[in-house]
């Protein structure tokens, strides 16, 4: 009896020695790949089709770029997703590309799903909190053989299957409209300095022109507009990448702790990520209560592990953004920014649900009569004081 499995395919290196790899160690007839755009590089999308309509028994390429923006990083955006300072895009993107990869699985009839990923880190995680809910068998060649990138390379070597990566620059990268990760090689050493040749979305803040002034606009938590220009979504990102990238905002190199509890040492890019996260955070303040802003926080960061981890499916995950999105009927307004040298600076913002009133706060201002306040600072900090007061006696 036939076996046909169903692979998520990216054309990198793990991926594309898992083509034969399925065949020879696993018993697979028919390799079907699928190629999940969510804003990978049009020559890189290009390039994985080519590649998988040689080597694989047939190719499927999605174009789910809208529907990524639109149901998972604008939620993204709401939650303010952060996991220990890493802005999630690889994260985010892998349970809508596994539930593309299941769908077409289904179609045809797949006895399996497989995924490149390794057994050290989190992306066969949340791979398989999607595959697991299907009834297919679950194929990991790269972790059940328990394969080194130096081994894959001679492999495809040997079956003729072109890859990029090589022996001395063996980075492992990860892209899409949101994110690009670069780790391997010499970037494992948490003591290197990362070579500059590893950075393809930012300039180095150094070599940065002076500054850049710009308004966002937000609806409902959502960015919608550039200096005044309202946009789409996809196009709203990918212009702030080019332009943040242009002022070198959006690198992050830091020690991640991953959902196994291994630490890794990961180099990321997201310039538009930078912007909108801090731009968003800083509307909130101005549009949502103390008491608001002091709940969301504990719920943005149980929201964002939970991403982190892929489990999206999570009932939690559901509730959590119920909240969020009630939040968000406020958080409507511009933000102004300067993009300077690798930062992001505040410069300005408005919102009509402003919790502000220039009158109450100024000083040249008498509407509040001062002299209220008396009250309330007669009882600020009673207990301290009574403490002391007791412990001199």
């Amino acid at each position: 009896m036939s076996k046909k499995v169903v692979l998520a395919y990216s054309g990198g290196l793990d991926t594309s020695v898992c083509i034969p790899l399925l065949k020879e160690e696993y018993g697979c007839d028919e390799v079907i790949t699928v190629a999940v755009d969510v804003g990978q590089p049009r020559e890189d999308v290009a390039r994985a089709e080519e590649k998988a309509l040689k080597i694989s028994d047939r190719h499927f390429t999605l174009d789910v770029r809208d529907e990524f923006v639109k149901d998972y990083i604008f939620p993204l955006i709401k939650a303010n997703g952060d996991y220990e300072g890493y802005v999630m895009g690889t994260s985010i993107a892998r349970p809508l590309i596994a539930r593309k990869v299941v769908e077409i699985a289904e179609q045809e009839g797949a006895a399996a799903l497989a995924h490149g990923c390794t057994g050290k880190g989190n992306d066969q995680l949340r791979f398989e909190a999607v595959f697991r809910q299907t009834d297919m068998e679950v194929i990991a060649p790269m972790r059940d053989m328990n394969l080194t990138r130096e081994w894959e390379i001679d492999y495809a070597k040997k079956h003729g299957i072109p890859v990029a990566v090589t022996t001395s620059k063996p980075w492992s990268v990860d892209e899409n409209i949101w994110s690009r990760s670069i780790e391997g090689g010499k970037l494992e050493d948490p003591g290197s300095i990362p070579p500059e040749e590893i950075y393809q979305w930012t300039v180095s803040p150094e070599a940065a022109p002076e500054g850049q002034i710009m308004t966002i606009g937000f609806e409902n938590g959502v960015p919608i507009s550039l200096d005044g220009k309202k946009m789409g979504g996809v196009e709203l990102i990918e212009t702030l990448n080019r332009i943040a990238g242009s002022h070198g905002v959006g690198r992050t190199d830091m020690i991640e702790d991953r959902v196994l509890g291994l630490k890794a040492r990961e180099n990321y890019e997201h310039p538009a990520a930078t912007v909108l996260l801090t731009a968003h955070r800083d509307l909130e303040k101005l549009v949502l209560t103390r008491a608001e802003l002091k709940f969301k926080k504990g719920v943005d960061e149980q929201w964002s592990e939970l991403a982190y981890y892929g489990l999206v499916d999570e009932p939690l995950y559901a509730d959590l953004n119920a909240f969020i999105d009630r939040t968000q009927q406020r958080v409507t307004g511009t933000v102004t920014v300067k993009l300077h040298r690798g930062s992001v600076i505040i410069l300005a913002r408005t919102s009509p649900y402003a919790l502000y009133s220039e009158d109450l706060v100024s000083f040249d201002s008498a509407t509040i009569d001062q002299k209220d306040a008396e009250g309330f600072a007669r009882y600020h900090g009673f207990q301290a004081r009574m403490f002391k007061r007791v412990m001199k006696n």
